[in-house]
């Protein structure tokens, strides 16, 4: 449910055949080569979500559900009284477990990647296995490509070295187009420190091995041991925070495969004209037929 947006865009239709973003996405990935996909959803949203895209994706892929349950925890720890926010993108993509036994990627459904991000994510997974390390892979965006002009947005901004291997993403909460530019704040708009253009951002599209499950299982209780006692109502396990985590340790090395494609996302609920306008033009341009599964209804 987007706080911002108002709503469960997740699956708010984007085009007048009623696809949602989620179905460009899959798209994009089934052409890439991709063969599954798991839905990761509440269980309360799991009539609308079936009707609004799983129905007509399980007629073109193989799909399994999950479900992010708050009351999924270690054992030894207990959800705090009042507590309604899940746990955060990592303990999301841990409750997939059970359905994952090979390399896969993680997307975020109310985001728009484009079919360059899927087929180079496709091509890394299947040509890179772990060896001495996990070996993961991150589609790092241009900044500038992945702004909205209705407000503030939160990217992770990526540190990446000479061999284009990811070495740290930091979180900026709020980043705001400047111009041609765009700068951040940590104290509310009193400064701001400018980012140049270029700069690599994550969009939370990452591709990983089986094993990475593991190592999210295993970091998540330590978490819970710091988070509950900091911030109980609110903590979250970010999939970057065991990403960093891994990296700092020396035991993963995360390519950064980048495109120039342009983001598309619907954060603000004046973001869905920018969608709309962008998807007529991708159709348009023949990228995307006007019914994406043929005669779907």
């Amino acid at each position: 449910m987007g706080s911002r947006y108002g709503g469960l865009k997740q699956i708010d239709p984007v085009d007048e055949q009623g696809h949602i973003i989620m179905d460009f996405s899959i798209f994009d990935a089934k052409k890439a080569g991709f063969e599954k996909v798991v839905f990761i959803i509440k269980k309360e949203n799991e009539k609308d979500f079936k009707e609004a895209i799983g129905e007509r994706i399980a007629k073109v892929m193989e799909v399994a559900y999950v479900y992010q349950d708050l009351y999924n925890l270690p054992t030894g720890f207990e959800v705090p009284g009042e507590r309604i926010k899940p746990w955060g993108t990592a303990h999301a993509v841990l409750s997939a477990k059970d359905e994952i036994d090979g390399p896969f990627a993680v997307i975020n459904a109310d985001d728009y990647y484009g079919r360059e991000a899927f087929q180079k994510i496709f091509d890394y997974l299947q040509s890179h296995e772990d060896d001495e390390k996990y070996r993961y892979a991150m589609v790092g965006y241009h900044l500038e490509n992945t702004l909205t002009e209705n407000g503030h947005v939160a990217r992770g901004i990526c540190e990446i070295n000479a061999q284009g291997e990811l070495v740290s993403v930091t979180e900026r909460t709020r980043i705001e187009k400047k111009g041609q530019g765009a700068a951040y704040t940590e104290d509310a708009g009193d400064s701001w420190i400018s980012l140049p253009p270029g700069t690599i951002v994550s969009m939370n599209m990452w591709g990983f091995t089986a094993g990475f499950l593991t190592e999210i299982e295993k970091g998540f209780a330590e978490f819970l041991e710091n988070g509950l006692k900091e911030n109980p109502q609110k903590c979250e396990y970010f999939l970057p925070f065991v990403v960093s985590s891994l990296l700092q340790e020396d035991k993963a090395c995360v390519a950064v495969l980048e495109t120039a494609d342009k983001w598309y996302g619907v954060t603000y609920k004046e973001d869905k004209p920018v969608v709309e306008q962008a998807v007529c033009a991708m159709k348009q341009a023949g990228i995307y037929p006007d019914r994406l599964w043929g005669d779907e209804t």
